[in-house]
């Protein structure tokens, strides 16, 4: 059995603009899960010029779970890209430096939105830009040119700007069987066993349930 190695950078050596992201992970305020990949054309090693406004001091994490797929353009904008709003003006003048610098906001006065949490199995379009403190659900679709400004749930499609629903892509019974399965969490020679049910059958919430009980 030949697996991608999940420890490689170009899961496919052929294919120069496809990387498994965590590989080119530097930032410890990013965390990606094994297979989840990034292509880019350009520079698929230039992930992280992607996820802006990321200040340490300001402790926020982007989270991004196992078997993603990034397409080109993707823009997760964090924390940093915040300004106060409850004075006058929302100007962010510490940031200028200077005699500006002194008058920083306490971090608590910030509007704060947590981590942004891409949970498995994401299939994100081209062009896709994400708010701070997102929550997006195992299985969802987002849509090519979308703007995502609030969360996400799993197995849906969302797209637009702003990312509305589309559709669920199951019906909730399905859903929460898929759930139950968490197939990115099984070992991945039964994943590998397992590749044409888990993308080409229309599999039935029993067909799921039974799948669920394999080793």
């Amino acid at each position: 059995m030949s697996i991608p190695d999940k420890e490689a950078l170009y899961p496919n050596p052929a294919i120069k603009e496809v990387i498994f992201l965590k590989n080119a992970i530097k930032r410890a305020n990013i965390q990606v899960g094994d297979y989840t990949y990034y292509d880019d054309a350009v520079d698929p090693l230039a992930f992280e010029q992607h996820v802006t406004h990321h200040y340490d001091f300001l402790g926020d994490k982007l989270v991004i779970g196992r078997f993603c797929s990034i397409a080109s353009g993707i823009e997760f904008i964090m924390n940093g890209a915040n300004h106060v709003m409850h004075g006058v003006s929302t100007y962010p003048f510490n940031i200028l430096g200077g005699d500006w610098q002194a008058h920083t906001p306490a971090l608590s006065d910030l509007p704060m939105k947590g981590d942004t949490v891409v949970s498995n199995d994401v299939w994100f379009g081209q062009n896709v830009t994400v708010l701070p403190g997102i929550k997006i659900g195992d299985g969802a679709i987002i849509g090519a040119n979308s703007t995502v400004t609030k969360n996400v749930a799993p197995y849906t499609i969302v797209g637009g700007n702003p990312a509305k629903l589309i559709r669920p892509r199951f019906s909730a019974e399905k859903v929460a069987a898929l759930r139950q399965l968490a197939w990115w969490d099984r070992d991945i020679t039964w994943i590998t066993a397992h590749i044409d049910q888990l993308t080409q059958a229309n599999l039935t919430v029993a067909e799921i349930t039974q799948l669920s009980r394999q080793q």
